[in-house]
Order: C-alpha cells, then structure tokens, then sequence
C-alpha cells in the first residue's frame, strides 16, 4: 500500500509508512475496509481530535463526489428536534461551504421525517452588521438564492429571531422562513459546537451524531464525550443505505 490518498494532490506516503499506519491506526484500517468493500460504514473518534480522524478518513475515502462538508448535530430537545452545524469540519467556512452544509444539512434533516427550515446564524442580522461573519453568510445567501432550493432557508439572523417568529416579522417582515428554524446554520464551528454544548450540558437535549455530511453515510466521526447510547444511535445512522444519505 504505497497511497493512502485517493484525490488527485500530492498526498502520498511511502510503503514503509503506509504499513505502519495500517499495523497501528484503527481509523485507517477501518477507512481502508469501507474502501475495499469489506465494511459499509464506519464510525470513529470515540478517543483523539476530531480533525485527525477526518484527515485519515479524507485521504482514503475522499473523491470528488464524496468529501467531508459539515458535522451535522441532531439535538433532541423537549419542544422538538433541532439540527446545528457546522459543529466540527469548516473552522472558518467560505460562503461556498457554507452554501454547501445548507444543502446538506437539508438532505439529512428529511432522512428523519423533518421538513427542513434552515436559519444562516450570525451575529450580523439582515445586515445591520458589516462583519466577517455577516459578508460570508450574505455571500452564502447569494449561493442558495442562484438556483432553485426545494427547502426553507433564511438569513444572516442572530438565533433568537430564527426561533422566534415574531421577533424575526418585527425585525424583517419580508423574511422567508415559515416559522421557527428547526436547523441553525453557523459562520464558523466555534458557535455551532458552543450551541452545541449548551443545549447538550443546559438544555437537557439528547445528541445524536455528530452525522458527516458529504461522505454517503460511508464515515462518522463522533467525539470521545459520547455515550453508549448514542453510539448505538450512530450505528442505526451508519446502518442506512448510502444511497439515502450524501
């Protein structure tokens, strides 16, 4: 095995490495199964940084059709499920990626039976605000709004106003979303990982995932702070047909 990369860039390793790493690194050896067809998915992260396990799992199952776009948060909460990301892939997104988790966020919030309502979070609201954050998510907006979307989606709003409708008609009349956002979209993971942690530690809310978006459902990674019980939740993710997932 002298590549443990499958994309076209200057990624490989020599032979001696590339034996060593499949001698003592579970998340290769697992990644190189789902490659081969040994293995239909694959779920990791349960020790180590998250950035590490995508950057082994990158190499080895990354193509054109298929790479990492966002972690994807299911938090399910009282009044109902709420999906958050990025919580953990793009530090910084571009508008692109940005556009990019939007759409796939929606794809995987329909695979559990929600209609999608997605709020691009920041701390700018409809542009009252020429921050970093607010210029990505508007140039986000611009992405979203080139071309037909069979899904809601609103923004740049502060988080309050996506859950809140009325707060968001006074602020915006003309906004577009139909009621409260049941996913919040985030500039960068900072935020979107915080939220996270809030609701999980705070708000009483059960996590299931993080869900890899991009990957055809062939990889997830989660973090070492889950519990068994949602890694029995991920393995029924993992279980589904890659057919349904992106």
């Amino acid at each position: 095995m002298g590549h443990l990369s499958r994309s076209d860039g200057p990624q490989g390793v020599t032979p001696d490495l590339a034996k060593a790493v499949m001698r003592t690194n579970s998340t290769a050896i697992a990644a190189v199964m789902v490659h081969r067809g040994e293995a239909d998915s694959m779920i990791c992260g349960t020790f180590g940084q998250y950035l590490w396990h995508l950057n082994y799992v990158s190499q080895v199952l990354g193509t054109r059709e298929f790479h990492p776009v966002a972690g994807l948060s299911l938090m399910i909460l009282e009044d109902g499920p709420l999906f958050i990301a990025d919580t953990q892939v793009h530090p910084e997104p571009t508008p692109q990626q940005i556009a990019e988790t939007v759409i796939g966020a929606a794809r995987h919030v329909r695979r559990f039976g929600v209609d999608p309502k997605i709020a691009l979070c920041s701390h700018s609201q409809f542009g009252n605000l020429d921050s970093d954050s607010g210029r990505r998510m508007r140039a986000a907006m611009e992405i979203l709004d080139s071309a037909p979307r069979d899904f809601a989606y609103e923004g740049e709003m502060h988080v309050d106003a996506a859950l809140d409708v009325e707060l968001r008609n006074r602020v915006f009349p003309a906004a577009h979303l139909p009621g409260a956002a049941n996913t919040l979209v985030f500039a960068n993971t900072d935020a979107a990982s915080g939220v996270r942690n809030i609701l999980k530690m705070k708000g009483g809310g059960l996590e299931v995932g993080p869900i890899l978006v991009g990957m055809g459902n062939r990889c997830h990674i989660v973090t070492p702070s889950i519990t068994a019980r949602g890694l029995l939740n991920m393995s029924a993710i993992a279980g589904t047909p890659v057919a349904h997932y992106g």
